[in-house]
Order: structure tokens, then sequence, then C-alpha cells
């Protein structure tokens, strides 16, 4: 079942310019789409950060931090971005597609690799980090899904949706951040991450490369975490017997649990496999570990020993056989099959008629026979071969070339230029062909027109002036000039009116490549100071708020208090607690007057006894004794009649005689 037919954005244009064409990948902040750039004609990744995290400022930054520092990053292991921007709730990444599959995948069908494929993995990668640590930042999340292996062979870093400058904290909140596994035991403890954190991970999966398991498992992520702070990664070769100790001797380099003792970047830590690749003998890097899934579990790895890179099952083409005689049998087998298939089969020879024997063979008539036949058999070929090829000529490769250039390589190769294009590009140089029409290699007949499309460089737009626009039309009239609405933060402003724009950043008449997010501050009006009107009735109470231009809410629960009924008693916000504008509500608490309790009826008692009675029922107690009550010690009199009702927390006199 295709899951991509439910999801609501394949089959759409994204910013007017990306169709989605199908759902690669989902991941936890991102899903990751197969596009097609509709203004350059090509396959991209599209990378859409979920909607319901796009309203999160601290995810904004996160993922358009991803863009800014992969686009710093030039370099052929790295995976490119071409272009970021939004489209209403959908925040993207335009970026390098790479068909294949992932390290993780591989692993999946493979199992552990040899160490010349694991080597020739994880150079690729260390190369990409030093890069990325060179240029001072961190990736932070390194493991095999991040690692994409090419159809063609190339290793690519992806997703550095983490990625942060060295030098800055990366845990501010308590939260670990990172896949466990991987994780360094500094990242666990601390919080903190550098560029030795990214070595760290780098020989977790040099470890999963070589024995096809992970160093530290549980059935917690609380126990893999702390594995990873008390005990030491353990050596390949004690899971694969034989394996070289130079292999495990750069595992526990880069795996060490003290950040000081391990290389301190990717660059030192791929100066040290190349060391030990070199130590390695022929037989040790081809060797073939017991965990790799071979043709007895149902896999034939037969081309580790050939190929650079290992790749999918799907992708892989075996050579042909070379040795042994059934070998050589089997290769010219294949090559009679491939002449059998050949487009252009001369026609069998004519049987031989029989000898005349009355006459003697006429040598020059056979001579003209078999030159009759070799002419005919060449004027049929070149027949066809003009029909099929002849006529037509392949359309030379122009992209990157200036226009003066690519109409002097059309010229040379006898073709016309039949139309020149232009087209803004963020991504080719202006004045250079971007794009032609055949493409480069497709066949044309001689002297046949090409369409040459040249960039004008990125296009340039000025930001808008927005102020005093409401928000909605101000996001319309970036899309319109070619600009994306950004953040959205609010102020209080005495000038303009609520919901609409005080200002954009940058600022109106800045100039912007096309595509860029423009942040805009909205106005939540002027700011009100809300009185207190505690012990106010319900009806002054909303006449002050309203006059101010707030709305009033009244809790529907009153409480008792000594206020009279109907009386405000509390209110949210207080004066002077929060800063309100015009439209925002204030909450009044209501009272419902004070609570009426029975008396007890203490006549007759002793005043200790009676003093109690009263206080436990939640009186306050006076005494009254006169002149003749000094001496006293019985109540003869009280001033609520014992069963009638007096407020709670109210006093009862008592009368001692």
């Amino acid at each position: 079942m295709d899951t991509t037919l439910q999801d609501p954005l394949v089959g759409q244009v994204l910013d007017g310019r990306y169709r989605v064409d199908g759902r690669i990948a989902v991941g936890g902040m991102a899903t990751v789409y197969r596009a097609v750039d509709t203004r350059l004609d090509r396959v991209l990744a599209l990378k859409v950060m979920h909607p319901t995290l796009a309203a999160d400022v601290s995810f904004v930054d996160r993922f358009i931090r991803e863009a800014k520092s992969i686009a710093r990053l030039s370099h052929p292991n790295v995976v490119g971005v071409y272009d970021q921007g939004a489209d209403g709730a959908y925040v993207y990444l335009a970026m390098e597609y790479i068909a294949g599959c992932t390290l993780r995948d591989v692993l999946h069908e493979r199992g552990a690799l040899q160490p010349r494929a694991a080597l020739d993995i994880l150079e690729p990668v260390l190369a990409a980090l030093g890069a990325a640590h060179r240029a001072g930042f961190v990736h932070r999340d390194m493991k095999p899904e991040n690692v994409l292996i090419g159809d063609d062979g190339r290793v690519k870093v992806a997703d550095f949706g983490l990625v942060r400058a060295v030098d800055t904290v990366t845990n501010t909140t308590g939260t670990v951040l990172g896949t466990v596994s991987y994780l360094a035991p500094e990242q666990i403890e601390h919080g903190t991450a550098d560029t030795r954190v990214d070595v760290y991970a780098c020989g977790v999966v040099l470890y999963e490369m070589l024995t096809g398991a992970k160093p530290h498992s549980g059935e917690s992520p609380a126990q893999v975490l702390y594995q990873h702070l008390h005990e030491d990664v353990p050596p390949p070769s004690a899971v694969v017997p034989g394996l070289a100790v130079e292999l495990d001797e750069l595992v526990a380099s880069a795996t060490a649990r003290n950040p000081d003792v391990r290389p301190h970047d990717a660059v030192a830590l791929l100066g040290q496999a190349r060391e030990a690749r070199a130590a390695l003998s022929l037989e040790q890097l081809d060797a073939v570990p017991p965990q790799a899934h071979t043709t007895e579990h149902g896999h034939d790895n037969s081309d580790d020993r050939t190929s650079v890179i290992p790749r999918a099952v799907r992708s892989v083409q075996l050579p042909l056989p070379t040795d042994g005689d059934h070998n050589q049998q089997d290769r010219h087998s294949r090559q009679d099959q491939l002449n059998r298939t050949s487009i252009l089969q001369t026609p069998p020879p004519a049987p031989p008629t029989a000898p005349d024997r009355r006459r003697g063979p006429d040598p020059r008539r056979r001579v003209m026979v078999v030159v009759a036949a070799v002419l005919l058999a060449l004027g049929l070929g070149a027949g066809v071969w003009y029909i099929n090829s002849g006529q037509f000529t392949k359309v030379p490769p122009l992209l990157a070339k200036t226009e003066a250039a690519a109409k002097k390589r059309l010229g040379e190769a006898g073709l016309d230029v039949k139309d020149v294009k232009r087209a803004y590009s963020d991504t080719d140089k202006r004045g250079t062909v971007m794009a032609t029409d055949p493409g480069a290699g497709e066949r044309i007949r001689d002297n046949g027109s090409v369409t040459l499309t040249v960039s004008m460089g990125p296009e340039i737009v000025k930001v808008p002036s927005l102020k005093g626009t409401p928000l909605a039309a101000a996001k319309n009239k970036l899309k319109d000039v070619g600009l994306a609405p950004g953040m959205t933060t609010k102020a209080f402003s005495d000038e303009v009116r609520r919901g609409s724009v005080i200002s954009t950043d940058p600022q109106s008449g800045t100039k912007r490549k096309a595509g860029s997010a423009i942040a805009v501050v909205v106005s939540k009006g002027p700011e009100v100071e809300v009185p207190d009107v505690t012990g106010d009735s319900q009806a002054d109470a909303t006449a002050e708020l309203e006059d101010l231009g707030l709305k009033v809410k009244v809790e529907t629960e009153r409480i008792y208090s000594d206020e009279d009924k109907g009386t405000v008693v509390d209110q949210s916000p207080r004066e002077g607690q929060k800063r309100l504008a015009e439209g925002d509500t204030v909450t009044l608490t209501l009272s419902k007057g004070p609570e009426m309790i029975e008396v007890p009826d203490v006549e007759g008692m002793s005043v200790d006894d009676a003093t109690q009675k009263l206080q436990d029922a939640g009186f306050e107690v006076d005494e009254d004794r006169g002149l003749l009550g000094i001496f006293g010690d019985t109540v003869k009199g009280q001033s609520v009649e014992g069963g009638d009702e007096a407020p709670k927390g109210s006093s009862i006199t008592i009368e001692i005689r």
C-alpha cells in the first residue's frame, strides 16, 4: 500500500515552484519528499517541517539554522541545500536528492561489513564532518540513518537539523538531543557538545559496521545511557575473531569515555583511519566477518571485494566471471547472446548450388558474386545507420557555460539556437546556461535548434512597506513580491491599530533574495493600565474596565467574603500584574456575602467550655462580666441566641455572672 496517497502534500506545488511527487521518509521534526523544481526542471528532496511544530519559534529557528549551516558547507560529501522558504503553514528546505539508500539499509541487508567496505564508508563521512568542524559546526546526531549511499557509490552526510556552533552549549533545558545509541558520555552527563561528540558517534558507527551490532544494548534507553557513562565500548575483535588490532585501536581511540583522550575533531580521526588502513594487509581488509549475511543466509556479498562502497541489493551489478574454464565458457555464451541480439543482422548465405560437373567453376563469377553481396550488405547497413543515427547528432553539454560560449559550441556541432530564455536562479551564475531544450545528450536532427535558458542570477526584490497593513494582507503582499512571511511577534503601539503591522525585519526598502523570510511585528494596540476594581459592585467595575477598551468576564462561581453580596472580591490580572492591550480580558470574581452558620447555645456553661464551643463553631468570643461578674465563671447570656444564625467569623459576646 502506498502511504503517500494519504499525504495531503503529495501532488501539490509548494511556493508555486516545488511539485511534491512522493514521500521518502518521516521523522520527528519533518517529512522528506521527492519533488521536482518546476523552475529548473530538476529532481530534489524537499524537507518540510511538521505544521504542528511551525508555530514553535525554537523549532523553526533550528530548522532554518540547518539550512544556513549546510549552505556554508561546500563539500562533496555533504548533502547540499538549494533553497529555504515557507508556504503558509509549511516551512521547507529544498535539498539535493540522493538516489540510493542509507547505511542503516546496508547494515540491515548485509550485517557486518568487511573492513575495506567499512573504511570506504567511514573516510568520506569523516571528511564531511571535518569540513563542518573546521567551519565551526558540530553535527550532534551522527548515526547510520544520516549516512546516504548513492546508487553511484557516493557517500554523503545528511540531516544537520541539530547542528550548533562549536562554542555553544547544546542543552539548556535538561533535554538530551540525539540518538541514545550514539551519544557521547559528556552529552548525557553535562548536556554539552563539541567536535569530539561527533568523533565518539563515528567510533560507534565503525563498531557497528565491523560487527553488525551496536556496542551497548538494553531494554530501555536509560540502560543504554548508563552503559555509555560507565562502560567502555568493547573491541570489535571480541565479536569478530581475527579482526586486525589496528581496527580495535581505532574504535577505542574514537570512543574513549574521556573526551580529552579522543581525537580532537573528525580531521584528526580521518588521519588515524588512513594510518590504520595502510597498516592492514589485503587479507585483513577483505576478511569476511562471521556476522555478514553471505549466501548461506540468503544474500550474496561477493561484490564486496570489488566495489569501493557496498551497494544495496537492488543496485548491484556483478562483473562477468574471468577465471576458470567454466567461467570462460559462460562468458563466451553471454557474448554470443549479445551478438545474436544485435539490431542489424546480415541474412544467412544462400545454400551452395551443385557444381556443374560438365563445366569447370568460373572464378571471376564467384568473385563478382562475393563483391556484390558485400556491397549490398554495406549499403543496407549504411542505410539503416543513416535512418537510425546518421541524420542525428547529440546536444552537447552546455550547463554553466556563458551564453556566447554555448552558442559557439552549438555552432561547432552544426546546431542553431532557437530561442534564449532568461530565468532567475539561486545556484547558477548570472549569464550562464542553466538548462537546455532538448537536454544535453539527447538526439536532435542535424541543423536542429536548441532553446537555451540563461541565468539572471538570484532574484532580488525590495521589502515592501507594510506599516499599518493588517497581518493577512501583509503576508499576501510579501508573497506577491516573491518574499516569504517569517516569524510574527506582537508589541504594544499607540500609533498602529491592533492586528496591523508595526515594522518588518529587515525594514522596508531593503533588498533581499526572492524567497527570503521577512519577520513581522504586529500591533497589540496601546497598552492599558489595569485599575483595581476590588470592592466595587459588578456594574461599576464592568463600566470602568469597558471604558478602557477591556473585555470583562465574570466567574460563575462566587466566594464567601465579608463584602456585600455581588461585590468584586478578586480580579485577574490584578493591578500592575500584567500589561494588557485593548480587547484583552479581565476576569472578575464576585462575593456571595458572609457565610451564615448556626450559633450554639452556651448559657449555663463555664466560661472556658462556652468559649471553646463557640470558637469550634467558627466564631470569635468577647466577655461581658459587668460589675458583679468579676469573680464569676458561669455564662448567664449570649449576644446571639442559641439556634440563630450569624456570619462565620463574627464575634459573640457572652455575659458572665
